[in-house]
């Protein structure tokens, strides 16, 4: 009887223990991971509704610009499209609107502004006040490049990298935590370890917004994939690689973003070897992603590939010695099922404005997820 009673005891308790192990939250592996999914906008402010914005998770205006120590808007048109883009939470309650300081060319005073802890201080208070104005959810950060080379020049020095530092902890203490803080980071290794103090910024930003395109720029000589996913033997720079790069300086992963390229980048004077990749030849310009079929339609002669190694498209015509780099709806969806599979924070783009309004390549990205 002993024993039958034990067992009795032994057996309820099991149940309960078992009732109790369902009510447990799931391990960070079994909860739903969420992949972010944002787009940056520098189209026309009327336009903007036109697309399908509830697929959407952010849209980051671009670009307001320094004018003294304040960030300010450049035009009317700022106004106007910073407004049109806070009326899209209409469509779209979820959706969280950011403003944008820079780009590519438009932080020329950065490095001297960033200096003084008072400039800072005004910087961060102007942001604010244009957040609160025009009911916007945070700032993005594209200074290009802190610390180093970016846009020619531009100056830049050493002590960037330290003042960035502390222009996110002014902003982070001026905006609080309700607001959202992200800055746009480039793609290659230079970049990583001069221009940013990671350990020390991460824990005060919401993600970085990694810019996983231009990786062969207008500056480079030699033709190559842009926005690859994964390195290759003859090309090192990639969306994988700059992932593992920041993991292994400790950036957590679900703070990475990594980017797709809404556009194409064609160089001519390109020989007929290998189609045309990693083969000598000058930029000759970019082309919208929306504009593209168009592009190869009006200059017979481009035959499509598509490189394994680096699960990325290109084009060469051997006709004109045109090549082409560029992401498509595959490889795109590829960059998005990469983004769920490593549980990064997500995939943005440049930009919202150079894709199709329907079927294109955000369709492809909310379809990959």
């Amino acid at each position: 009887m002993k024993s039958l009673h034990l067992l009795c005891i032994s057996l309820i308790w099991g149940i309960l223990f078992g009732l109790l192990a369902c009510q447990q939250p799931p391990q960070a592996s079994e909860r739903p991971h969420k992949t972010s999914v944002i787009a940056y906008y520098a189209g026309d402010p009327h336009a903007v509704d036109q697309y399908a914005v509830g697929q959407l998770d952010q849209i980051i205006h671009c670009f307001l610009h320094l004018k003294g120590n304040k960030l300010a808007l450049d035009e009317a048109n700022d106004s106007i499209g910073i407004a049109n883009l806070v009326a899209l939470k209409g469509r779209n309650p979820e959706l969280k609107i950011l403003l944008s300081l820079g780009g590519w060319g438009g932080c020329e005073t950065c490095s001297d502004v960033f200096s003084e802890a008072s400039a800072r201080e005004e910087f961060a208070q102007s942001v604010l006040d244009l957040l609160l104005k025009f009911e916007a959810d945070g700032i993005d950060l594209d200074w290009e490049y802190p610390g180093i080379s970016g846009y020619p020049g531009h100056a830049y020095k050493a002590e960037d990298k330290q003042n960035f530092t502390y222009l996110v902890q002014e902003l982070r203490q001026t905006l609080g935590e309700s607001y959202e803080i992200s800055f746009a980071a480039a793609g290659f290794d230079s970049f990583f370890v001069k221009s940013i103090e990671w350990d020390k910024v991460m824990p005060l930003l919401n993600r970085v917004n990694i810019m996983t395109y231009d990786l062969v720029s207008g500056f480079s000589k030699i033709t190559g994939h842009h926005s690859p996913l994964y390195s290759t033997e003859e090309q090192v720079r990639s969306t994988h690689r700059a992932v593992s790069f920041l993991d292994s300086l400790g950036v957590p992963r679900e703070q990475m973003v990594i980017g797709g390229a809404f556009y194409a980048r064609v160089w001519e004077n390109v020989p007929n070897i290998n189609n045309g990749l990693y083969q000598p030849g000058t930029f000759k310009q970019t082309v919208r992603y929306s504009s593209l079929n168009d592009y190869f339609a009006a200059n017979p002669g481009f035959e499509l590939y598509w490189d394994e190694s680096a699960q990325a498209p290109y084009a060469y015509n051997a006709d004109s010695m045109w090549f082409a780099t560029f992401d498509d709806t595959r490889s795109i969806a590829l960059k998005t099922q990469y983004a769920r599979k490593e549980q990064l924070g997500g995939i943005m783009f440049w930009q919202l404005a150079t894709d199709t309004p329907a079927n294109g390549l955000l369709e492809a990205i909310h379809q990959a997820k």
